[in-house]
């Protein structure tokens, strides 16, 4: 029995099976490029994150901490503490009315931060859910062209079918090659960022509790 080649069967696959191959690399180079990227990316935060709260807890003067990240490139969370202090001592009224623009700054803040967060997370999504399909395609075609090469045969065996039928199939495991590891990256980014959009929130809340009782020392 002839040993099978997956080179050999790639070669030997009709030209529109080869074009879906060819198309399924690509979509598989970047989505591997997304994953790379979303993975780094999200470290970064992550890092930027922990180290902020731990310097906004040890930080007893809000303002030379406001004037420290200022001067630096303010990074996710960063971002909403500086929208929020900034907000806070650009406008002198009663304290509700602090607290209400703080708040207000900073939600604005957060929704962009969110929406940076969840970037390249639908192009993983529609890679996981329509390569398959383009894999299934090229399996379609080729076993089509497979059949139609046939129809002049007076006698099909098995050994005859075979081959094209492989051929066909490598494109429905590529798809499904490509499909897995960009749903599976989409599902842990997603859970990822839930649990960072959870520490941006948490954030947020106590922080306008801490500008609520700053406002009130001040203006009594």
């Amino acid at each position: 029995m002839n040993e099978l080649s997956l080179i050999k069967l790639i070669l030997e696959a009709s030209l529109l099976v080869q074009m879906v191959m060819l198309l399924l690399l690509f979509i598989s180079l970047y989505s591997w490029t997304l994953i790379f990227y979303k993975s780094r990316y999200l470290k970064n935060i992550h890092n930027t994150v922990n180290d902020f709260e731990e310097l906004f807890w040890r930080s007893k003067d809000l303002h030379i901490l406001y004037n420290h990240i200022r001067s630096n490139q303010a990074v996710g969370i960063e971002k909403i503490f500086v929208a929020g202090y900034a907000e806070f001592v650009k406008s002198r009224s009663n304290a509700e009315t602090l607290v209400a623009n703080a708040k207000r700054a900073m939600q604005i803040v957060l929704r962009r931060e969110i929406d940076e967060l969840e970037s390249e997370l639908a192009a993983l999504a529609t890679i996981g859910s329509v390569s398959p399909y383009i894999g299934l395609f090229g399996t379609v075609w080729g076993i089509m062209t497979s059949f139609h090469a046939l129809g002049d045969q007076q006698q099909v065996t098995l050994a005859m079918i075979a081959p094209g039928i492989s051929e066909a199939l490598i494109a429905t495991a590529m798809g499904l090659f490509v499909a897995i590891p960009a749903v599976m990256a989409y599902n842990h980014y997603t859970d990822d960022i839930d649990r960072l959009i959870t520490s941006y929130d948490t954030f947020l809340d106590e922080f306008l509790g801490i500008l609520q009782r700053k406002a009130q020392n001040e203006l009594s």
